[in-house]
């Protein structure tokens, strides 16, 4: 089923949903399993795991030589969505990227959703590999998340890169693109960003999940500055509770946002991290309590593969 038709059926209620992110290479799908099993409780309608991109790694070769290749460190996307499919019985939302994928790969990867019976997608940008000072487009790929949007509609269609036929059943796909309440690093300026939004949605996006926020005033301006432009598709919020001192560092560097003063003063006076993950549930609690009263149709949580400071925090909302 499509996000857009969860959250319709739902006549008004907030739902839960989850981000989840593939292992390692050689290591099994239960550690998984292990993060997901808690929160069904919370009847999640949808999951959504995480792509990566390619990145190099450095073998040696001995005689002190390194051999440099390219590789990546968490496949198995699609392969993971079916089988949470499979044991949940949920709808899975697999990230596509432009950044590491041809135009043909991406079409590959699509042609299998369908087969897998996997109605919604995230489409992405991706970030710069690692060691890159800035995103440059996989040579054949797609450069923005808005030619990805393009390329899935048309997929849906039944139109392919080498072939213009279309197919007599309509396959379309419902759209998930990404949203930045504290605005995405590389743009001049919110509006900026916004406009951009607001053509990847005229292109066809279905929904909106925005990158994580502590402030939710934050939240509320983006959507009611979405909503003064045009943009009506569904902005599901993302929620990520704050599990470690570290996170005060980690966090902004990382996905380019600010933490609140009441909640860094807090977190500056916990005497250890199992203090900081108290601290954290409690502010997630709080955040989501406001968003519900707000009305959001999902509170969408980034669990970056722990699980049970989630569950405390759902425990008390649903």
């Amino acid at each position: 089923m499509k996000i857009t038709d969860h959250i319709r059926k739902a006549n008004g209620k907030t739902l839960f949903s989850l981000e989840v992110i593939p292992p390692t290479k050689g290591t099994g799908i239960e550690d998984l399993y292990k993060n997901i099993d808690p929160l069904m409780e919370f009847k999640p309608p949808f999951i959504d795991v995480t792509t990566s991109r390619e990145e190099y790694v450095y073998i040696e070769k001995g005689n002190g030589l390194m051999e440099r290749k390219i590789t990546r460190m968490r496949p198995g996307t699609l392969g993971i969505c079916a089988s949470i499919q499979h044991k949940y019985n949920v709808d899975t939302v697999p990230h596509v990227l432009c950044g590491g994928f041809t135009k043909e790969e991406t079409e590959y990867l699509l042609v299998d959703c369908l087969y897998l019976g996997i109605d919604n997608v995230m489409a992405l940008r991706g970030d710069a590999m690692k060691g890159q000072n800035q995103f440059l487009p996989t040579e054949g790929g797609h450069h923005h998340a808005i030619d990805l949007v393009h390329h899935i509609n048309d997929i849906g269609r039944g139109k392919y890169l080498t072939d213009e036929k279309r197919c007599d059943e309509e396959n379309k796909f419902c759209i998930g693109v990404a949203g930045y309440p504290e605005k995405h690093i590389e743009a001049p300026s919110m509006n900026y960003d916004l406009q951009k939004l607001k053509e990847k949605v005229d292109a066809g996006a279905d929904y909106v999940v925005t990158q994580m926020f502590f402030d939710n005033q934050k939240y509320l301006n983006f959507v009611k500055e979405a909503r003064e432009i045009g943009i009506e598709i569904p902005i599901i919020p993302g929620i990520k509770p704050i599990a470690t001192k570290g996170h005060l560092s980690m966090l902004p560097k990382t996905f380019k946002i600010d933490l609140p003063e009441e909640l860094i003063a807090e977190i500056t006076k916990a005497k250890d991290n199992t203090a900081v993950k108290q601290i954290g549930i409690e502010w997630a609690v709080k955040q989501c309590r406001e968003l519900l009263d707000f009305g959001v149709p999902v509170l969408h949580f980034y669990s970056m593969g722990k699980s049970d400071n989630i569950r405390k925090v759902a425990s008390q909302l649903f």
